[in-house]
Order: structure tokens, then C-alpha cells, then sequence
């Protein structure tokens, strides 16, 4: 039996707690007995695991430039501004004309579709969908 004494507003209180059966207390105060129902504990919540697939996926591109040997990035298309790659709308060997949506970078909650600055041929795509880009980022190569 745990016993505790209090003082709220100016009145003595004399509280014994002597059982506790699963979150009901039989509770004495200052004589008189009691039946206290407590709040169950609170479960702490599991946290979700998430997994970012765009780390994971990264790593692909960056192997594909390197089997091919170095990229020249001089010719890639780059991010105009801080963003995330939503939708890739082409692929290594795809032809494209100037004006061809090449990619969506979505920035600021807008989509902005990166349109090819010249006709050619894509030769590498250097970022996956769900990947983070800084300004300036080179993201397709395109020759």
C-alpha cells in the first residue's frame, strides 16, 4: 500500500493506494474508500519505416554512366532551379527535337516540364524519379 499526503487549496488530503487491478484502483481518501478508473497506459506508437527507393535507384544511373565510361555532362540538360524529379519521359537512346518534354521537375508544388534545348539523342539520364536536385544539377545528357 502506498500511502501519499497532499495539500490542494488549504485541505489536507491523506490518499492510500492499495490494489491495483488492471486499471482500476481501489483508492482511500482521508477514510472514505474509492474504486478509480485510470486511463489505460498509453501504447507508444510504432514509427512507420520508410524507405526511400530513390537512394536505392540513384545508384543504377550512376553505375550505367560509369560501364559506359565518363559522362560529359557539358551537354546535359540541367535543373533551372532546387526541386524533385517526378516523371522521367524518356530513355537512353530515345531521339529528341528541341522543345520535347524531356523530364518534370517539381518545384515550389509546381510541375515544371523540362523541355530539350537540342535536337539529339539521349545518351544518359543521370537522376532517378523521386531524386532531389539542387539548381544547376546536370539531370540528361542529351548529344
Amino acid at each position: 500500500m502506498n500511502t501519499y499526503k497532499y495539500i490542494i487549496n488549504g485541505t489536507k488530503y491523506e490518499v492510500a493506494i492499495s490494489d491495483v487491478v488492471d486499471n482500476v484502483a481501489s483508492v482511500t481518501v482521508n477514510g472514505e474508500d474509492y474504486k478509480v478508473e485510470m486511463e489505460p497506459e498509453a501504447v507508444p506508437e510504432k514509427k512507420k519505416v520508410v524507405v526511400k527507393t530513390g537512394a536505392q535507384k540513384q545508384e543504377a544511373p550512376a553505375e550505367s554512366a560509369a560501364s559506359a565510361g565518363p559522362v560529359n555532362t557539358n551537354n546535359a540538360l540541367k535543373a533551372p532551379l532546387p526541386g524533385v524529379v517526378t516523371e522521367i519521359k524518356v530513355a537512353v537512346g530515345d531521339e529528341v527535337k528541341v522543345g520535347d518534354v524531356v523530364l518534370v521537375l517539381e518545384a515550389m508544388k509546381m510541375a515544371n516540364n523540362l523541355e530539350a534545348e537540342k535536337d539529339g539523342k539521349v545518351t544518359a539520364i543521370l537522376v532517378t524519379q523521386g531524386a532531389s536536385v539542387m539548381e544547376d544539377t546536370p539531370l540528361v545528357v542529351i548529344e
